[in-house]
């Protein structure tokens, strides 16, 4: 067989191949939406974040709590922090908390949830791909 005739065989072979679509994916991390009084900083969409992520809103908040060093006060969906925060560093903490709590790390779907695994440790379960693996508490 030529050169030729391979390279024809093989146009052939790839035009029958089916076309690969990207995986696109609507998810969005949500943005953080606060305002600061006094010297206390207001989270107005908890609920918002804590459905996206399909976490309860005392796990974020608690999260956001531990990542800052201050007090939190979960008020009718709102989550107050002890301090005055810039929302750039909310949204980058927020963030975080999806790439290490959401977020899978083998398929990068967030399709997940959270088990306890005992003595403060966490197993993340992906519901997409199956991926199984510890993560620290919140």
């Amino acid at each position: 067989m030529s050169d030729e005739e391979y390279d024809k065989l093989l146009d052939r072979a790839f035009e029958k191949m089916p076309r690969v679509v990207a995986d696109v994916s609507d998810f969005k991390i949500p943005t953080v939406d606060a305002l600061i009084q006094g010297n206390k900083t207001i989270i107005k969409n908890l609920g918002a974040i804590a459905d996206r992520a399909r976490r309860k809103p005392e796990e974020f908040a608690r999260y956001i709590g531990k990542e800052l060093a201050v007090p939190i006060n979960v008020e009718e969906q709102r989550l107050i922090l002890s301090g005055k925060f810039s929302n750039d560093d909310l949204n980058k903490r927020t963030r975080r908390f999806f790439e290490i709590y959401v977020i899978c790390k083998e398929c990068h779907k967030p399709d997940s949830h959270v088990e306890s695994g005992g003595r403060g440790m966490f197993q993340f379960v992906c519901e997409a791909c199956g991926a199984r693996y510890g993560i620290k508490s919140y």
